[in-house]
């Protein structure tokens, strides 16, 4: 692993379980085993390693995501590969994450709504569209805007003030509107089925 990489990995971690406003280019620099100087020789400033690092993070998430059980070859399986990457996924995120890089880094924003609108919607599109054709999903129901109103749920859990970190668990609060948002666009076959899929790999 070159020093760049390897920065980057640390930098993941901490930015995850601390936050990013709290973890300190010395913080970094412990944590990777280098020197301050050799992080600045490989970025300028904080604000490029917190980009490249987020940057990385959004590339790792749409490669994982793509890895799941693709929709074509079963929406219900893909559901459940959906299922059980958040379970892993948001258990290392920490919940100010986000709140941080909206309010003090506006161009890891702006990657954030890129890849809201051009992988998330988009695959949630997708997944609607295909499991109305085969029956999973409910056909009266407009997929622009309820594709829309899930991006908008996943977004709320990261709200401190609605749901504060200290009352809520992150990855049972995803969970629970994931598959309330699931059972109210639901036909009696994919509820049916996705719940007997879900059983046989408990």
């Amino acid at each position: 692993m070159d020093t760049k990489h390897k920065i980057i990995e640390t930098a993941t971690d901490q930015f995850m379980r601390f936050g990013v406003r709290s973890v300190t280019m010395d913080d970094i620099a412990r944590q990777t085993g280098v020197s301050k100087k050799t992080i600045y020789q490989e970025f300028a400033d904080k604000n490029q390693l917190v980009y490249e690092t987020f940057q990385a993070a959004l590339l790792q998430d749409t490669q994982m995501v793509d890895d799941l059980p693709r929709v074509k070859d079963g929406v219900i399986e893909h559901l459940i590969g959906l299922f059980n990457y958040m379970k892993s996924r948001f258990g290392e995120v920490n919940p100010f994450v986000l709140n941080e890089i909206e309010r003090y880094y506006p161009q890891c924003w702006q990657l954030f709504e890129d890849f809201k609108q051009e992988h998330i919607l988009e695959k949630i599109i997708e997944v609607m569209e295909t499991g109305k054709e085969e029956g999973y999903f409910r056909s009266e129901i407009n997929t622009q805007i309820t594709a829309k109103l899930r991006v908008e749920q996943m977004m709320i859990s990261f709200d401190p003030i609605k749901f504060p970190p200290s009352k809520y668990n992150m990855v049972d609060l995803q969970l629970e509107i994931f598959e309330q948002f699931l059972y109210g666009i639901f036909t009696e076959k994919g509820r049916a089925a996705y719940l007997k899929q879900k059983l046989s790999q408990a």
